[in-house]
């Protein structure tokens, strides 16, 4: 039986580590539509996992400047997302092309031996793996 504190910890966990990935995923998407300023602070706190106190030494401004910046621009990228859908629709296509995937590599040993039905699995596979390369 796990602990309940230890519980707590790995909500905190999971749900922090979420909230990484989605900021660095409308950071990638987004980011140039910020000003080079914001770009900056929000790279240097997200992407590069610097504490509000050092960026505020490096750029001369208050850790609560720094602070604010951020989830200034959490808002705004949200707010991109929640017009535009981009994040929402990458993961979507990539979560289709993995089940493609799956498809592919369940269809594979059944193909074995049929030499036109093997090809066209090997066909699938790599344009899928292409696919999934670009997104």
């Amino acid at each position: 039986m796990i602990p309940k504190a230890c519980k707590v910890l790995f909500l905190y966990v999971g749900t922090t580590m979420e909230k990484i990935v989605r900021q660095s995923l409308l950071f990638d998407f987004y980011g140039e539509l910020l000003t080079e300023h914001q770009k900056e602070i929000y790279e240097d706190c997200v992407e590069s996992d610097m504490s509000y106190s050092e960026v505020a030494g490096l750029y001369g401004i208050s850790r609560q400047g720094v602070y604010d910046m951020v989830h200034r621009c959490d808002k705004i990228l949200e707010g991109y997302e929640e017009k535009l859908s981009l994040v929402k629709r990458f993961l979507a296509a990539r979560e289709q092309a993995d089940r493609i995937m799956e498809t592919v590599n369940t269809l594979q040993p059944l193909l074995s031996g049929k030499k036109d039905c093997e090809q066209l699995a090997e066909t699938l596979r790599r344009q899928t793996e292409q696919l999934m390369e670009e997104l």
